[in-house]
């Protein structure tokens, strides 16, 4: 699934792509939307929310689509050849007479009216890359039920909006914690830290068209995995204290720890 720094600027290149310009061509491939048209409406803007996508267009609607695991929003140039998958994943055609943006596999899509975008949005908690950001909604919402493992409370969108499953690998071995500690167990000050550490490492990667959650220290001379602390090395040794980081799944999905950096329970 997306992290929110991806889906930001996804929310970036529709944006330059559409924003301020007349659609000519519209094409919604979802049953429940199947005969909206929206051509000949401007496009105002598109924004990212958490992992969820906005693209507001005049006459107040807005589509609303979310990536989840395998959705993509790719853009073409008019007249370029779409090479983000066979036809038939197509799920939203968007374009003026300059760009196309195609859809791929968008398990969520959905036209609705602007004004009522929180019935999409409305539950998730402060996003780490908008404006509503608050950090200590964020750190009250995470610590909301104690005995949460630490890897959950991160991921659930309704605490703060923004972390994937790189991104919860990255902070609990940078808080020195496994994903399945409680998250009432973690030090006050550690948990505040974290906080503020998920907000720097997606600013820091907004604009980056490579993650990298290392310091230039750990990340110079090494290969792309070593670009990050723990995610995807499996059996790799630590960057930290060279031990192997092993892996394990949390909630149907692979998670990444070092057993020597990070205390805690292993499952």
């Amino acid at each position: 699934m997306p992290e929110g720094d991806t889906v930001l600027q996804t929310a970036g290149r529709l944006g330059t792509a559409l924003a301020g310009r007349v659609l000519t061509r519209s094409d919604l491939r979802v049953p429940r939307f199947a005969t909206a048209d929206l051509t000949g409406r401007t496009v105002l803007d598109v924004v990212s929310r958490g992992k969820h996508l906005l693209t507001r267009v005049e006459g107040g609607l807005t589509l609303h689509s979310h990536l989840r695991m395998d959705g993509a929003w790719r853009v073409y140039a008019a007249g370029e050849r779409w090479r983000g998958g066979p036809a038939h994943q197509i799920r939203a055609v968007l374009g003026n007479a300059e760009h196309t943006a195609v859809g791929y596999r968008l398990p969520v899509l959905e036209l609705l009216r602007t004004r009522d975008e929180a019935k999409a949005v409305g539950h998730l908690g402060p996003d780490l890359l908008g404006p509503d950001w608050d950090p200590g909604t964020a750190l009250r919402n995470l610590l909301a039920d104690p005995g949460r493992p630490l890897g959950d409370a991160l991921l659930d969108q309704r605490n703060l909006a923004g972390i994937g499953n790189i991104y919860k690998a990255e902070l609990c071995f940078l808080a020195r914690a496994t994903p399945w500690l409680a998250v009432g167990d973690l030090p006050a000050p550690t948990a505040a830290r974290l906080v503020t550490t998920a907000k720097q490492l997606l600013e820091a990667n907004r604009d980056r068209p490579t993650r990298t959650t290392t310091t230039p220290r750990t990340a110079r001379g090494h290969g792309p995995k070593e670009r990050l602390w723990v995610y995807g090395r499996t059996d790799r040794p630590c960057l930290r204290c060279g031990t192997p980081i092993r892996t394990a799944d949390q909630d149907a999905r692979p998670t990444y720890w070092c057993p020597r950096c990070q205390s805690g329970p292993t499952q």
